[in-house]
């Protein structure tokens, strides 16, 4: 069928192919720039479609990764593919995609189980369920794509866990103790005082420049991210829509990071602040300051939980956390309430106190207890 001109002045496809079972079926797809490219999708969907059942799962891994790319951050591609390269093309490789049943799903989370990574550790719980979730999407896209049927994923329950079991952070007085034992590396005190009192992401951080900052009304502007390609820093947006902020920070955070930029760097507004240092950087010097100073080992990302700890400590609200953090959604900010056992002992007091004094009435106006 030829390629049709949408109302909005793109093109779209709209054809009938064969699928593996010799159906017949119609398929619609909008948004091409030219006449030629819709021509040219029909083309490689139909051979796609038909061959779909033949293909070995590495070679439909490759298709599926060539249909949402355009549709993914860089970023999140990039973790795609390490992780499908990694855990889940190696198991099912030469296997032809429509003859995987569910069984062989369930061998892949056992294997998965028993899995170790180069220093030994196995798999953390949530990275298990992440890969659980990779692998669904997959299946998902050749059945709603492709015409695959059966699914074999619909009958398999995902295994690992969808959030850590524990949430480690810092108090004020841990994170003290660590920031004076990296003080002799200004880029390194500097990097972990803004993580630590604004929750930012460390891609975030990387990305920030000085005309990120309202010095004087105390606000920063987050707008960006920073992550690793090919050993090269790529900057690009945040990890989501919510993510673009502007929020207020503690004065003398602002007056210290001015003041370094003033004294140490010398740069211009659009220079980023941290240019050079790595996650890998950050992850070393986290290290080294554990050490030094004594306190518990936790990840660089575990000062953006410190930090949200601390403000539901203070008694902010769910939603308005949410918003100074990027979180995209407030049930995220949520997960964070198990940070506070003794607000539960809290809670419990407040309830004893308020049962009493309903008692005490009661007793007073001669109602049976």
């Amino acid at each position: 069928m030829p390629a049709y001109l949408d109302d909005n002045g793109t093109w779209y496809a709209l054809f009938y192919y064969e699928n593996f079972k010799k159906e017949k079926k119609r398929k619609k797809k909008r948004g091409f720039g030219t006449e030629q490219e819709a021509n040219d999708y029909e083309d490689d969907f139909k051979a796609k479609a038909s061959l779909a059942r033949y293909l070995p799962f590495k070679d439909f891994a490759g298709i599926y990764m060539e249909n949402v790319g355009p549709r993914v951050r860089i970023s999140t591609y990039d973790t795609k593919v390490q992780s499908l390269s990694k855990w889940i093309v190696p198991f099912f490789e030469k296997k032809p995609l429509n003859e995987i049943t569910s069984i062989d799903i369930v061998h892949w989370q056992v294997w998965l189980s028993e899995a170790r990574k180069k220093n030994g550790e196995p798999l953390a719980p949530t990275y298990v369920r992440k890969l659980n979730s990779e692998l669904a999407a997959i299946f998902n896209h050749a059945a709603k794509n492709y015409d695959l049927d059966p699914n074999p994923v619909k009958k398999v329950k995902k295994t690992g866990k969808q959030r850590a079991d524990e949430m480690k952070i810092w108090s004020k007085a841990e994170f003290d103790l660590f920031l004076d034992a990296v003080c002799d590396k200004a880029a390194s005190y500097y990097a972990f005082e803004i993580l630590y009192w604004t929750g930012i992401r460390e891609g975030e951080l990387l990305a920030i420049t000085p005309a990120d900052f309202d010095f004087e009304n105390c606000y920063l502007d987050i707008s960006k991210s920073v992550y690793r390609r090919g050993g090269e820093d790529i900057v690009g947006p945040p990890k989501t829509e919510k993510s673009y902020r502007r929020f207020r920070i503690p004065r003398f955070l602002a007056e210290e990071v001015e003041e370094y930029i003033r004294l140490f760097l010398h740069i211009a507004d659009d220079e980023r602040i941290f240019e050079g240092l790595t996650r890998k950087y950050l992850c070393n010097e986290m290290d080294r300051g554990c050490k030094i100073a004594g306190v518990k080992r936790i990840r660089v990302h575990d000062l953006r939980h410190s930090h949200v700890s601390i403000l539901i400590d203070m008694g902010y609200s769910a939603t308005d956390i949410a918003n100074r953090v990027g979180h995209e959604s407030i049930d995220i900010t949520y997960r964070y309430a198990h940070l506070f056992p003794n607000s539960q002992q809290s809670m419990a007091a407040r309830l004893q106190d308020a049962g009493s004094q309903r008692r005490c009435v009661q007793e007073i106006e001669g109602c049976p207890i």
